[in-house]
């Protein structure tokens, strides 16, 4: 994991967010893993303090509490540093929850939603994997065992690493590119 978010001209980056509670602008950590045009991954992530209260279920989940974020930076401060990069490249999410908190997160902030380029890693593995829907489906936990992913699940920077892996798995399984699997099937 890099200190700093890695800077370059990637192919995509996978973005995943963890949250304090139900409230979806609650992100508590911000991951992401950028997809070099070799394939390589650099991931980044940063705990994020959301300035709310934390419920229970969502600290057993990811292991993050007030204690962790206590002196982490704002999602307005976090997003100033990441938007640079994430403005210039599509981002990839694992579900539509990732998007809707980082919008949610602007607007608790008084911002605009940014205006970032999403594509869902579920839609691009139920084309490349339609076997798998009423057969364990395309969550991420189910991938991990089809796709004999490692990664830890509900940290954001592992879970950016594995929406980044799926997508890297389906271009070979399809022989398409990046851009062709994020255009809606025919």
């Amino acid at each position: 994991m890099h200190a700093r978010p890695p800077e370059g001209d990637f192919r995509f980056i996978a973005l995943d967010v963890e949250t304090a509670c139900r409230d979806a602008a609650s992100i508590c950590q911000i991951g992401l893993a950028c997809v070099w045009p070799d394939n390589r991954i650099d991931t980044f992530s940063t705990l994020v303090n959301p300035c709310t209260d934390f419920d229970a279920f969502n600290i057993r989940l990811h292991g993050i509490g007030p204690v962790h974020v206590a002196t982490a930076p704002r999602f307005d401060q976090v997003l100033e540093v990441l938007f640079p990069l994430l403005s210039r490249h599509h981002l990839v999410q694992h579900s539509n929850f990732d998007k809707q908190a980082v919008n949610a997160a602007s607007r608790t902030y008084g911002r605009d939603a940014p205006d970032f380029r999403w594509s869902d890693s579920v839609k691009i593995a139920r084309r490349a994997w339609p076997e798998l829907k009423g057969n364990g489906g395309h969550g991420l936990g189910n991938l991990k065992k089809v796709l004999n992913l490692d990664f830890r699940h509900h940290d954001a920077g592992e879970d950016a690493r594995a929406a980044a892996q799926v997508v890297l798995h389906a271009e070979a399984r399809l022989g398409l590119p990046f851009e062709a699997l994020i255009k809606p099937a025919r």
